[in-house]
C-alpha cells in the first residue's frame, strides 16, 4: 500500500478531492472536520490529511510515497528538489506567482536591472544593503544570483510581507500573489521581469521512499485509474 499526503483543510483540500474524483479516484473523510481520518475507495492507498507545508518535508524524507502540495513549497523547502521528488501531474489549481515588488513611488525601477542599480546606490548612500522581505529565501536568492543582483540582503517575513515596506522593515519584497491586488493596495509594484516562480498544486512522487514491488504495483494501479503515465 502506498501513502498519499494531501492538504488537510480549505480550498486546497476540496480542489484536491475534486481533481482526483474527476479522474475516477474517490477520496472521503472518515470522521469529523476536527480529525484527520480519510480514505481512498477501492484502491491500495493510505490517505493522510496533512498541512500543505508539511508535505514537502515528508516527501523529502521518504515518509510518504506521494504528496499534493504547491510547487513553490517543494522548490523552496527541499534542497536539490528534483533529486528528491518527481512531478507526476500538475493539477491546474492553486495558482500563485512568486514575484519581486518594489514601492510604487520608485517610478524609475521597473526591471531587475533597475533594482540592481538602486541596490548599489542604496548601499553607497546608507552604508548597508537594501532589504528584501520574504519567506522564500532559497528561491529568491537563486533568482537574484542568476540575475546578477548582489547588493541586497534577505530579511525573513512569515506573515503580512506586503506590509514590511510601509513599516520600514524592508525596502522591497518577494512574495506570492494570485491577482496582485494586495500588493497594489499596499502601494507596491511588481517588476516587469520579476517573476521568480509560477506555482500550482502538483502531485509529487518521493524518490527516497521505500518502493517495494507491491508499492510500485499500487502506484501503477492508481495512475492507470487516473489515466496518467504510470512509468516510475
Amino acid at each position: 500500500m502506498i501513502t498519499l499526503g494531501v492538504p488537510s483543510k480549505g480550498r486546497l483540500m476540496e480542489k484536491t478531492f475534486q481533481w482526483f474524483a474527476a479522474r475516477g479516484v474517490e477520496m472521503r473523510r472518515t470522521g469529523s472536520d476536527r480529525d484527520y481520518g480519510a480514505e481512498v475507495a477501492d484502491l491500495p492507498v493510505d490517505l493522510r490529511l496533512m498541512a500543505a507545508g508539511e508535505i514537502p518535508r515528508e516527501l523529502a524524507a521518504g515518509r510518504i510515497h506521494l504528496g499534493v502540495t504547491g510547487s513553490d513549497l517543494v522548490q523552496e523547502r527541499i534542497p536539490a528538489w528534483d533529486q528528491a521528488v518527481e512531478i507526476l501531474a500538475e493539477m491546474g489549481f492553486g495558482h500563485a506567482d512568486l514575484v519581486i515588488a518594489v514601492p510604487a513611488w520608485w517610478v524609475d525601477v521597473t526591471t531587475i536591472d533597475d533594482l540592481d542599480a538602486v541596490a548599489a546606490d542604496f548601499r553607497a548612500a546608507h552604508g548597508h544593503r537594501l532589504r528584501i522581505a520574504t519567506k522564500y529565501h532559497r528561491l529568491v536568492r537563486d533568482f537574484l544570483r542568476d540575475a546578477g543582483v548582489a547588493d541586497y540582503r534577505l530579511v525573513d517575513s512569515q506573515g503580512a510581507t506586503e506590509g514590511t515596506v510601509a513599516h520600514g522593515t524592508a525596502e522591497a519584497i518577494a512574495d506570492i500573489t494570485s491577482t496582485g491586488e494586495t500588493l497594489r493596495a499596499n502601494h507596491l509594484s511588481i517588476l516587469s521581469d520579476g517573476l521568480i516562480h509560477r506555482s500550482e498544486a502538483t502531485l509529487f512522487r518521493a524518490r527516497r521512499a521505500d518502493w517495494h514491488p507491491e508499492d510500485r504495483a499500487a502506484l501503477r494501479t492508481l495512475m492507470d485509474r487516473m489515466g496518467l503515465d504510470s512509468e516510475s
